[in-house]
């Protein structure tokens, strides 16, 4: 150990870990020690880049696991598969979303049931099968605790236009996480909601750019956009020690966004 090492021996799930902030949960949580399983839906080619690098630091200490998570006999296949490898899980990182730009009067039926299924769905079913192999664990084991973290967004009290099944589904979690944290405390398990903001990604980079991330910087209190490591940092934080009293809470990463602050000039000097 390194002195960071503060996850060592935890079996860490990341939902959804072959890219943006998924991965880069993924590379803090390993970083810090732990052993990481990466799902992916379709990113096979990137899960397995991904798990080859961080095998090469620490051999046997990531694999990747295809499934979707809005399928329940996926999610059962994948945690048994993970069993097999690893013998259970101490944490679980539901981040694996989908999103679909529509107005609310032209929302179909099937793409607010994707939306919901692996926005919702997904970390329900997830939840579950990590909080069955928890139950026993951590009941038995006092001196530590099982860690679930759902990933919502500042649009589960904030709405956007276009994305009113979105932010339903957000909402949802964020109340999962609240009744997670209240049903499996008597098992020493927590559960905590992080909602980041604008997050720079590769897959919204030239979004943000296009839109002007000037704009951003206007609007936001510490006047930049968001980067993965300012979420995953904090993940990685929620899972170890240092936060072995903390859950049930709502935790915003979005550099102010949240205040909802009026820019007016012009201003008194400093």
């Amino acid at each position: 150990m390194t002195g960071n090492e503060y996850l060592q021996g935890k079996r860490a799930v990341v939902t959804g870990g072959s890219r943006g902030i998924g991965e880069a949960i993924v590379r803090v949580l390993h970083h810090a020690g732990a052993k990481v399983a990466v799902n992916y839906r379709s990113s096979a080619d990137r899960a397995g880049r991904i798990v080859g690098e961080l095998n090469e630091i620490r051999p046997n200490s990531a694999r990747a696991f295809g499934a979707d998570v809005s399928d329940p006999k996926e999610v059962a296949a994948m945690f048994s598969s993970i069993d097999e490898w690893v013998g259970g899980v101490d944490v679980l990182i539901n981040n694996a979303g989908y999103e679909d730009c529509r107005h609310l009067l032209d929302i179909s039926y099937e793409s607010w049931t994707k939306v919901l299924h692996t926005n919702l769905t997904g970390p329900f079913l997830c939840t579950q099968e990590a909080g069955r192999r928890m139950e026993t664990q951590f009941r038995a084991d006092s001196a530590s605790s099982g860690v679930i973290i759902n990933l919502s967004s500042i649009h589960d009290s904030v709405p956007r236009k276009g994305f009113a099944h979105y932010s339903a589904a957000k909402s949802a979690v964020a109340m999962l996480t609240k009744a997670t944290a209240l049903e499996l405390a008597e098992y020493n398990v927590r559960a905590v909601t992080v909602a980041p903001g604008a997050i720079r990604t590769d897959m919204n980079r030239e979004e943000i750019a296009q839109f002007g991330e000037h704009r951003f910087r206007e609007w936001i209190p510490l006047s930049r956009v968001g980067e993965t490591h300012d979420v995953s940092e904090l993940v990685a934080f929620l899972c170890g020690p240092q936060a072995a009293y903390v859950t049930g809470s709502h935790l915003y990463v979005d550099g102010g966004y949240m205040q909802g602050l009026v820019q007016y000039d012009p201003r008194p000097p400093r």
